[in-house]
Formats: C-alpha cells, sequence, structure tokens
C-alpha cells in the first residue's frame, strides 16, 4: 500500500511538473525582433484593421478621441466581465515604455512583459496570424499616439477563471497558426481573409464558441450568442447573409445594409474602422466572405 501511496504522490508530482512547463510563458525575445523595424504609416492602417480603438477607446468615441487608449470599456461574458486596458503611450498606465518584443509577446502569444497570461477575451489568438512586418509597424504607428494617465481596471471574473495560468492549459487547445478558412483563394479573397481573420478577428463575435470559450471552427462566422447574454450576432455566411461583393463592401464603408437599415451596437464602432481602410481592401473582404462555406 505504501508503495502504491508513494507511486501516485510521485505521479501528481510529474503531473504538475508537467503542467506547470506545458503552461508556461512563451516570450518572443529581442534577437529575434532584432533589425525589425516598423513604418508608422503602414502601422495606421493595421491600426484601423486591427480595431484597437474599438476596445480600447472610450465608449462611443468619436474623431480624434479614437486615438486616444485609455481603456475601460466592459464585455461581458458568461465567465465574468472583461474590461480593455489601458494601451496608450504613458509609461505607467498604459504601454508607453514597451520593447518591440514586449508587444509582439503580447499580441501573438498572449503573454504580458511580467509573464502573465492574458485572457482571451484579447485576441491573441487571431494576432498571432498576423506578419510581425505589420505588427512592428502598428507598434510604430502607436508610439505617435497621445498619452492617458488613466489607471486600467481590473476584471470581474471569479473563480476558478481568475486562476491566469489556466489560460495556458486554454491556450493548448486553442492557439493556432493557421487560417480557419483553408480552402484555395484568389489573391484578393487571401487578402480579404489575412485582414478578416488575422487582424479585424470577425470570427471571434460572429462563430459561436464551446463550452470553455474557444471558437467552434466547423461553425465559422455561423453567428453566436451575443456575450452580453441579450440577442444574437448574426450568420454572415453567404447565403445567410444574402448580400452581393458590392453591397458587403459598401456595408463596410458606410454601415448601411441594403435594406437601408443602419449598423448599431458594437458593429457601428467596426464600420468606422473599415472606412478607413482603401476601397481595395473593404472589396478584398467582400469577397473573402463570400468564399466562406455555408452555415444554416
Amino acid at each position: 500500500m505504501r508503495g502504491l501511496i508513494r507511486l501516485l504522490g510521485l505521479l501528481a508530482v510529474l503531473a504538475l511538473a508537467a503542467g506547470l512547463w506545458l503552461t508556461r510563458a512563451d516570450h518572443i525575445t529581442e534577437d529575434e525582433v532584432a533589425g525589425l523595424t516598423g513604418d508608422p504609416a503602414a502601422g495606421e492602417a493595421v491600426f484601423w484593421a486591427a480595431g484597437c480603438a474599438s476596445c480600447h477607446a472610450a465608449d462611443e468615441a468619436e474623431g480624434e478621441d479614437r486615438l486616444i487608449l485609455s481603456g475601460g470599456q466592459a464585455f461581458p461574458s458568461e465567465f465574468g466581465t472583461f474590461r480593455a486596458p489601458n494601451i496608450s503611450t504613458d509609461p505607467v498606465h498604459g504601454i508607453g515604455d514597451w520593447t518591440l518584443a514586449q508587444f509582439l509577446t503580447a499580441l501573438q502569444n498572449g503573454i504580458s512583459p511580467e509573464g502573465q497570461h492574458y485572457y482571451p477575451a484579447f485576441p491573441y489568438t487571431v494576432y498571432r496570424l498576423a506578419e510581425r512586418q505589420d505588427l512592428a509597424d502598428l507598434y510604430a504607428f502607436m508610439q505617435t499616439l497621445p498619452a492617458s494617465g488613466v489607471p486600467s481596471e481590473p476584471h470581474d471574473v471569479g473563480f476558478p477563471f481568475s486562476i491566469r495560468r489556466a489560460v495556458g492549459a486554454w491556450n493548448l487547445l486553442h492557439l493556432r497558426d493557421d487560417f480557419a478558412v483553408n480552402a484555395e483563394l484568389s489573391a484578393e479573397a487571401e487578402r480579404g481573409r489575412y485582414l478578416a481573420e488575422a487582424l479585424a478577428h470577425c470570427g471571434e463575435c460572429h462563430t459561436p464558441r464551446n463550452a470553455i470559450g474557444g471558437l467552434d471552427l466547423a461553425r465559422w462566422f455561423g453567428g453566436a450568442p451575443d456575450p452580453s447574454g441579450s440577442g444574437t450576432i448574426p450568420n454572415i455566411t453567404p447565403n445567410a447573409l444574402g448580400w452581393s461583393a458590392s453591397e458587403i463592401a459598401a456595408y463596410l464603408n458606410d454601415g448601411f445594409t441594403p435594406d437601408f437599415d443602419v449598423a448599431g451596437g458594437h458593429m457601428r464602432s467596426v464600420i468606422l474602422n473599415m472606412a478607413e481602410l482603401t476601397e481595395a481592401d473593404r472589396a478584398a473582404i467582400a469577397d473573402y466572405l463570400l468564399q466562406v462555406p455555408d452555415i444554416p
């Protein structure tokens, strides 16, 4: 009996050690980004495509105020309420003292400079697909934005979801390095896929999730319950949406549907982002959306 107890104890210790190793913080090193420089002008387009202002600017911010990334917006979910942090250039309350390697580690690995796992309410699972040059350009552009001294607000997440290390286990199941739509696409649709999947993170809202919050890739863009618990986010696969490419591109520019309804809620902010892109990029997103497999 004692031998069995010792064996079980040893197995428990080994399992714990393996778990700690598998869920460890994975940092991008300074050597990995040596020689990578960003272009602020190019980074502005990435900023709008990635939707940074939609979460990190003040709710209902307009015009230049959308460039003040003081955070604070609340995002309720079944796991708790997450609040967007200050990501302005303030070195104390924002990310003004972050290096490029730390910035990329956050965006692509979901790890803070202190080695803490971010919750996947922050879509690092999507930005992981982005080209590092684009993210270096984004970093350069964000260095030009105003600082805000507003402290970040804490998340309201209860046990067991408050255990940050557990996010490392979640990452083992849900971090991916390939696109959700792997069909052979035209060059324009490939550009649209990159914008929609690696930057704009459309799937984060329009795709249903499993019991632990991972995206159900088999129902990509098939619609989902609103995380707030009120209403649903629509199915935007081709047959369900029923719009032409030109109608989709026009909606992404001005927010008016073919039936002359207007975008509301969080989608209003998304439209403000999409309107900053080139006409060619909006057309590419529309072309991609029409190639997504239909979900009834």
